[in-house]
């Protein structure tokens, strides 16, 4: 018996793990008409992530609000994705995601240019943990199709390291070479 409570404790703590950040999108109120009146419900949209780089969103319903935040963290946390991010803070490259009408186009940036997103997109790269980016949407304004695209978009990004490895490379043939340039002017003044 005790075994049983001990993994029912463990469960517990499972799910009430603090290492994840939660945003809420949107909420939505809808009703129902029937023969007494109306009833209403509420639809919520929830974003999820550890800011290191997993990040899940998640859509719940339910007659209390509550309990449709309750359902939409619990359904982004099972459906989370990892994204790998450079030098922690920012895309390793340029990405566009689509999903619907909704069509979304995410630049990396240089340091210090901040989240310059909006709405929906905005509570993924908080979540995610991206410190740079610059991101459009063209399209829908949607919440619901704006994320869908660009969880799309950033379930594509790939890291040099998994480029190298998937074309049987070393890391430093796939990056661009930075040192070349002053190594030339070097030898042109050595000539001279």
């Amino acid at each position: 018996m005790a075994r049983d409570d001990n993994r029912r404790g463990n469960r517990r703590d499972r799910d009430e793990n603090p290492e994840f950040a939660d945003r809420l999108v949107a909420i939505n109120r809808v009703s129902k008409t029937v023969k007494g009146g109306k009833r209403f419900g509420f639809a919520a949209l929830v974003v999820v992530g550890d800011q290191k780089g997993r990040v899940g969103f998640g859509k719940g319903k339910a007659k209390e609000v509550p309990e449709a935040i309750r359902k939409a963290t619990e359904q982004a946390k099972r459906g989370l994705i990892r994204v790998p991010l450079r030098e922690g803070r920012t895309l390793h490259h340029d990405i566009e995601g689509r999903h619907g009408a909704g069509r979304v186009v995410m630049r990396t940036a240089a340091t210090g240019t901040g989240i310059i997103a909006g709405g929906p997109m905005r509570a993924i790269f908080e979540m995610l943990g991206i410190h740079d980016v610059v991101a459009k949407s063209i399209g829908t304004q949607n919440p619901y199709n704006m994320i869908r695209a660009t969880m799309e978009g950033l379930s594509r990004e790939s890291s040099p390291r998994h480029v190298a490895q998937r074309r049987g490379k070393k890391v430093s043939d796939i990056l661009p070479k930075r040192d070349e340039a002053p190594e030339a002017s070097a030898q042109v003044s050595e000539d001279a």
